[in-house]
């Protein structure tokens, strides 16, 4: 009769830890869309004043992140400078496909790898500032819903082990 019952607090534990971690990747998706508006206006501001050299400033966009965002900035200069891939484009998608991003962050960096080293420097910020501009946008999204969603998530996990125990006991 124990082992039963240690059964389902493991059911139990084991499906709402799953929501309480699918809970734990939609903060961590709006904290990542939040590092990389930060370093969208950074590298605009970079490019605006000191007209830094692509890979340069893949490296200084790098310093002032932290987590996947600075690896794979750092990983895009190193590309640059090795001008394995022909353009920027292909090296962003060398990059994405190293580091695993959620979908939103996804979109906003393939959309700045599109732009960058395409056009004129004023060309170039203002593909930045598209690319801010998305990216705020995503996030308010994510602001918007945050509450129902975490608790949804939270929730439903909790039921669905309950759930799942009173079918097995």
């Amino acid at each position: 009769m124990s082992i039963k019952w240690f059964g389902a607090l493991c059911v139990l534990i084991g499906c709402g830890g799953f929501g309480f971690s699918m809970a734990a990747s939609y903060r961590s998706e709006e904290r990542a869309l939040d590092a990389l508006c930060s370093a969208l206006e950074y590298m605009s501001c970079e490019l605006s004043f000191r007209m830094l050299p692509l890979p340069q400033l893949c490296r200084c966009t790098a310093n002032i992140l932290n987590g996947k965002l600075k690896d794979a900035f750092n990983q895009l200069a190193v590309e640059l400078d090795h001008q394995v891939a022909p353009d920027a484009v292909s090296c962003m998608r060398a990059v994405q496909a190293s580091i695993n991003f959620p979908d939103s962050v996804q979109d906003v960096l393939t959309q700045l790898g599109n732009s960058l080293g395409r056009f004129d420097l004023t060309g170039q910020i203002r593909g930045m500032e598209s690319c801010l501009k998305n990216a705020q946008s995503k996030r308010k999204y994510l602001n918007d819903h945050r509450q129902n969603r975490i608790r949804s998530y939270q929730t439903l996990g909790l039921c669905a082990g309950a759930a799942l125990v009173i079918l097995f006991i």
